[in-house]
């Protein structure tokens, strides 16, 4: 599991070891871990260290101290290294100085270098690039590793309003921070530099690949249909047919238990998925291990007392889509979750989220997320390319979906039929939600890759739910072997 850490209990675990240590030996170490990645950045992408030219971005304060010292040992190695000063006054005296013993140079010019090390702002900054850091940045081609985080981008939220750095690498000192993975477009490569610090319990948490192989329910030898799990589908309508089919589809396909559909897209359903069992009604359904409801029901009056069924229930309910739109409407229904007997999970987008509660979810949306799970009693999976799920005792996790694959019509409701499915197996609703999200999101990634021969970016093409529903069998697989294959993230 990674674990993600707020820059108040960073700098907390911090305060001790500079207190003990000699003065500069935990920026030292900070130090040497970023050369080292510097380092390999330079050999992966030129061939070598030496005689390359690597500019320094130095802000004020200790980020700026880190890339200084950093850029000194990379001038040992042989590179040419020259810092550009922001705030010439403020720089950190020691680490200029040993850049200059090191045979560094100051320039108000970045130049044309292999790399560059982006000291501007560390985690005690707020807000975007000041117009003079701006105008250097943009005028950059070279790759960029970021000193602890990229300038620009907030530390805790990972909101970005105004000029920021984007980088191929984000070099992490002591522990990850959450704009590690809210902002992982913004950080590229993350690579943690271990510094010594005595962390506490996490703000935030991810399941790692392996982690959500080992959860994932796959058939035992006493198990039965029964035993793996029974999932009840509320999905689906004259107008919507498709979420009926791609809901079920998803939940047969993320278990091996049993589905039972309940609701009016039935004859398109099994025309698809010959496995469900189908009913006309929640009510006539039979005995589920919990429900799902809401993808593309409407908001009528059927649809209306559908919803009030599956609530009533005394098993874990998943409410998505049609299901959330009736609950922005419905207050009583809303007053309703938090008495219920068994758990209740939400899964809105943002403007889901944004008529539920008349507020959008940013810039912060973990704490926004948190809010509405205590709030309302229930636990929340907010999606977007960083996933956030909070419980309705704050604890909080994340997936970084590696890229925007799964952005396409009915990819909610895949995402629904899985986590509901592993919900049915007895997994609580934030593992679920977190581990369902994981292979949602490698699915999609895997569709984007089918039948590439090209490396990178150019080798991936826009999928629809339907082709991520065809790669989620995959994905598990992948997931279950992990780290014996490889996990292809965008």
């Amino acid at each position: 599991m990674r674990d993600f850490y707020t820059t108040a209990l960073v700098k907390a675990a911090e305060a001790p070891l500079l207190e003990s240590l000699p003065e500069g030996t935990l920026m030292r170490r900070a130090a040497y871990g970023l050369a080292r990645v510097a380092a390999d950045e330079l050999r992966a992408r030129t061939g070598g260290v030496a005689g390359r030219a690597v500019t320094l971005l130095v802000g004020s304060g200790d980020n700026g101290g880190d890339a200084l010292w950093a850029g000194a040992m990379l001038r040992r190695r042989g590179a040419a290294v020259t810092a550009v000063l922001l705030n010439p006054e403020r720089a950190h005296a020691a680490g200029l100085a040993a850049l200059k013993a090191a045979g560094g140079r100051v320039s108000p010019d970045p130049g044309d270098p292999d790399l560059v090390l982006d000291g501007i702002v560390g985690i005690s900054g707020k807000g975007p690039l000041r117009p003079t850091a701006a105008a250097i940045v943009a005028q950059l081609d070279a790759p960029i590793v970021a000193v602890d985080l990229p300038s620009g981008v907030d530390p805790d939220t990972g909101a970005v309003d105004g000029p920021a750095v984007t980088a191929a690498v984000t070099v992490a000192f002591g522990a990850l921070k959450p704009v590690h993975v809210l902002a992982a477009a913004r950080c590229g490569r993350v690579e943690l530099v271990p510094i010594g610090l005595d962390l506490p319990d996490p703000d935030m948490t991810a399941l790692d690949p392996a982690e959500v192989g080992r959860l994932w329910p796959v058939p035992r030898a006493a198990d039965d249909k029964y035993t793996q799990g029974v999932v009840g589908v509320v999905a689906g309508s004259g107008r919507y047919p498709g979420a009926a089919v791609l809901t079920s589809g998803a939940a047969v396909t993320a278990t091996a238990g049993m589905v039972r559909y309940a609701g009016r897209a039935a004859t398109e359903v099994l025309n698809h998925w010959p496995e469900v069992v189908a009913a006309p009604s929640p009510a006539e359904a039979g005995r589920v291990q919990a429900w799902i409801v809401g993808p593309g029901i409407g908001t009528d009056g059927d649809a209306l007392d559908e919803l009030r069924t599956v609530l009533a229930s005394d098993v874990p309910v998943l409410v998505d889509a049609d299901g959330l739109n009736l609950l922005a409407e419905q207050h009583d229904l809303v007053h309703e979750l938090g008495g219920r007997s068994a758990p209740t999970l939400l899964t809105p987008h943002a403007g889901e989220f944004e008529r539920l509660t008349r507020v959008a979810p940013v810039p912060d949306r973990v704490a926004a997320t948190r809010a509405l799970a205590a709030e309302w009693g229930v636990t929340v999976l907010l999606k977007g390319r960083a996933t956030v799920i909070a419980d309705p005792h704050g604890r909080a996790h994340v997936n970084d979906a590696g890229g925007s694959w799964a952005a396409t019509a009915g990819s909610g409701d895949v995402l629904s039929g899985i986590v509901g499915a592993l919900m049915a197996t007895g997994l609580e609703p934030a593992l679920a939600a977190a581990a369902g999200a994981r292979a949602h999101s490698l699915a999609a990634n895997l569709g984007a890759r089918e039948g590439a021969e090209e490396v990178g970016e150019a080798g991936l093409a826009p999928i629809s739910a339907s082709t991520l529903l065809a790669h989620l069998r995959s994905a598990i697989r992948i997931l279950r072997v992990f780290p014996s294959s490889a996990v292809p993230e965008s």
